[in-house]
């Protein structure tokens, strides 16, 4: 059922249509499973699954290959919907390519869906396991914008849940509790590991 690590890479470079877009994508992919790797490691969740967790990371936005234009990440939603068709494609089994659709943004619902007329179709996009929660969290903490617009940057948790309160308290109040599930990344530690600066 899981894959090797030089597999899900020929996956990544199978779609992407650069080099550097797969350098973009891939890396965050990576940057997210070490995140999402921190977090157990600090505070060990019973009955998670590590491998399925470091799977579902480095494979959640292998749609974003097909939402790219001249090497900059278009921001929106669609990448995750479009991901999970690519893992469907390849006979990737649901509680994979579900990694995909169900990571963007803090628990999209039907009703977020309409309200904000995201080009997405109408249903719920939420976590339903633990693993899928840490990855939609660990997610948070990283933005892959890319030059010349700006470089990668990881996000603090002050300035994610202040940004995403656009979106409506109740948000706000979901990643606090994703927080107190799962405790707060040292991004300090990690931005000296991969160079990206924190936005707080």
């Amino acid at each position: 059922m899981f894959y090797t690590i030089e597999e899900i890479e020929a996956l990544h470079r199978k779609y992407a249509q650069t080099k550097a877009d797969f350098e973009l994508v891939y890396r965050h992919c990576q940057v997210i499973e070490a995140i999402a790797i921190q977090l157990l490691d600090a505070k060990p969740i019973p009955g998670i699954d590590r491998q399925l967790v470091r799977v579902g990371c480095l494979l959640h936005d292998i749609g974003a290959y097909r939402v790219l234009e001249s090497g900059s990440f278009v921001k929106g939603v669609r990448h995750g919907v479009l991901g999970e068709a690519i893992l469907k494609d390849e006979g990737f089994p649901e509680e994979i390519y579900r990694f995909a659709s169900h990571h963007t943004g803090v628990e999209l619902t039907k009703q977020d869906v309409i309200d904000q007329k995201l080009p997405i179709p109408v249903a719920d996009y939420l976590a339903e396991t633990d693993e899928e929660l840490l990855i939609m969290y660990a997610d948070k903490f990283h933005s892959k914008s890319s030059p010349p617009k700006e470089p990668p940057y990881f996000c603090s948790f002050d300035w994610y849940r202040k940004s995403v309160q656009q979106f409506g308290e109740d948000k706000a109040e979901k990643f606090e509790r994703m927080a107190q599930r799962f405790g707060i990344p040292d991004l300090e530690q990690l931005s000296k590991k991969y160079g990206y600066k924190i936005r707080d």
